[in-house]
């Protein structure tokens, strides 16, 4: 089978045999692998922008080769047909060669055949496609825990940056499906771009992150940016509003900013739920899928990309130019 990896930086396909699943694993044989920012991140060149257009070379795919430094896995979510199982796994949880699943993948996610824990698989419902799975699941649970710990109460204004991401589209819809938000606002990088994709999803107003007006001060901020951007962030929240950072942005914050008005900064992350309150994470699951299947909630898919091509997917989102998930297919 094909598998990438990087190897500083630089995206490797290897030729390896499909792996044997061990205990507690399923050998998934993937459909679609979802690309994540955390991802492309890590392998942006460094001095590079890692949420905007990168000057110079991208990441290129190259034949394997030996320069003393073993290539490191890429994970991602994943879904697709079971082939095998690890021992007991059948009795113990019920998943059988044939099932369609989908779940994060900590080791190679950008593989033709991956190895998937069930503590981190779900069964995809006949109502939905691969895609589906890779742009619902992950960054529905992210969106949905990050509204969930903004304590949304029916009628405020929502402000949702990065709102044309993977998770940023999914949490500008679950602020008005699940939050009751009366107003909700996208901020992006480019609103003459995304403006007519997000007001499609239900968003009210859409403001770029330079914009001198972004309306009425928000009750609530989900953030995925950070950075520079916080503090304009915490300024634009009502007294007693609530930021809620779930990406790895940065950025600081004076003490006085958020005193003055007796505003709140909270961090959240999915993997503390589904590590601490397992029943709460399948629960949220559930509902996505509930709201899915009801057509109520809509996960995009901005671009899907053969495997083989994964520096393109990684150099559409670096450039912060998708409207939804960006997905790889073997």
């Amino acid at each position: 089978m094909r598998r990438i990896r990087h190897r500083h930086g630089t995206l490797t396909v290897q030729h390896v045999p499909t792996p044997a699943p061990g205990p507690g694993e399923l050998l998934v044989r993937t459909e679609a692998i979802g690309v994540t920012l955390p991802v492309v991140r890590k392998l942006t060149p460094h001095g590079a922008a890692a949420d905007g257009p990168v000057d110079g070379p991208v990441d290129e795919v190259v034949d394997e080769g030996d320069d003393g430094a073993e290539p490191e896995p890429l994970g991602g979510e994943v879904a697709g047909v079971v082939e095998a199982v690890g021992p007991d796994v059948a009795e113990a949880t019920g998943f059988a060669p044939g099932d369609r699943v989908t779940g994060l993948c900590f080791g190679d996610a950008y593989s033709d055949a991956a190895l998937l824990h069930t503590a981190m698989a779900s069964a995809v419902p006949d109502h939905a496609t691969a895609h589906d799975a890779v742009a619902l699941v992950r960054g529905g649970l992210v969106a949905l825990g990050a509204l969930e710990a903004a304590h949304p109460r029916p009628g405020e204004t929502a402000l949702v940056t990065a709102a044309a991401s993977g998770a940023g589209h999914l949490a500008l819809q679950l602020a008005r499906l699940r939050g009751g938000a009366g107003h909700v606002v996208a901020a992006v990088g480019d609103p003459a771009a995304k403006g007519d994709f997000l007001r499609a999803l239900g968003a009210d107003a859409v403001v770029g992150y330079g914009d001198t007006d972004w309306g009425p001060p928000a009750d609530y901020a989900l953030d995925a940016v950070g950075g520079a951007l916080l503090g304009p962030l915490v300024r634009g929240l009502t007294d007693g509003g609530r930021l809620v950072a779930y990406s790895s942005g940065g950025g600081t914050l004076a003490a006085h900013e958020l005193l003055a008005g007796a505003k709140s900064v909270t961090g959240f992350q999915i993997g503390r739920v589904a590590r601490e309150r397992p029943a709460l994470y399948a629960a949220w699951r559930e509902e996505l899928w509930r709201l899915h299947a009801a057509g109520e909630l809509r996960p995009a898919v901005a671009a899907a990309f053969p495997l083989a091509e994964a520096a393109r997917a990684h150099a559409l989102i670096r450039a912060r130019g998708n409207l939804g998930k960006v997905v790889l297919e073997p």
